[in-house]
């Protein structure tokens, strides 16, 4: 059985995975949300050693699963270690020498989400209470992370199976991102599925038994 490795993206906790967890236990999985390192000084190093510390507790290789920005964490993890796959949610890794967050607000210190306004077509299935619910559960994210610099080496992970889940997008959108070199990792990426949710960029609390079910035909 395929151990299931859940990373959330800028701002959340574990916890957001609670639905999707649950769902997957239902399904016969085995799966545990990483608890990033969100503390002032932490750093993107200190978050990649905490993704490929639950990776190493699996028996066997896991499949990993970041969304958002932690695409990136998901796959450095793949670069790292030997993984069962990778699977991203509404998101895309970034390659060597980039930014980890480097869209984020310029500045010096911790950044706090940016509001709602911000994210507003994203979150066109999210009603006020779950924005609400969200908002009040949300870290800042250490500025240590956000400009911490991708390092990419391994050119195995080319080969490691990987399902992009295009919500907020559609797999159409990501093939033409593709094809125009605007992700130069997917690109490589030999053992790529595109898959379709329609759901905005938090489908963990929209959509948790929908995007259970993706996760579980990835690992399956």
């Amino acid at each position: 059985m395929t151990d299931i490795v859940l990373i959330q993206g800028l701002w959340l906790k574990p916890q957001v995975w609670a639905e999707v967890h649950d769902e997957l236990e239902r399904l016969g999985l085995t799966a545990s949300a990483v608890d990033l390192p969100v503390h002032a000084e932490a750093t993107l190093a200190d978050q990649v050693d905490a993704v490929l510390a639950a990776v190493d507790a699996s028996d066997d290789p896991p499949l990993v699963v970041g969304h958002s920005a932690a695409a990136t964490l998901a796959w450095l993890a793949a670069d790292a270690r030997e993984v069962a796959g990778v699977v991203l949610i509404g998101g895309f890794p970034g390659a060597d020498g980039e930014a980890y967050a480097g869209f984020l607000p310029a500045g010096t210190g911790s950044v706090d989400f940016l509001g709602w306004s911000d994210f507003e077509e994203d979150a066109a299935d999210l009603n006020a209470a779950s924005r609400a619910a969200m908002q009040a559960e949300m870290v800042t994210m250490p500025r240590g992370v956000a400009d911490g610099v991708v390092r990419l080496s391994n050119p195995a992970r080319y080969n490691v199976p990987m399902t992009l889940i295009c919500p907020e997008f559609s797999p159409d959108d990501a093939k033409a991102w593709i094809d125009g070199g605007d992700l130069p990792e997917l690109a490589k990426a030999t053992k790529l599925t595109l898959v379709n949710l329609d759901s905005g960029h938090w489908p963990m609390v929209s959509q948790p038994a929908a995007l259970a079910q993706l996760i579980a035909d990835a690992a399956g």
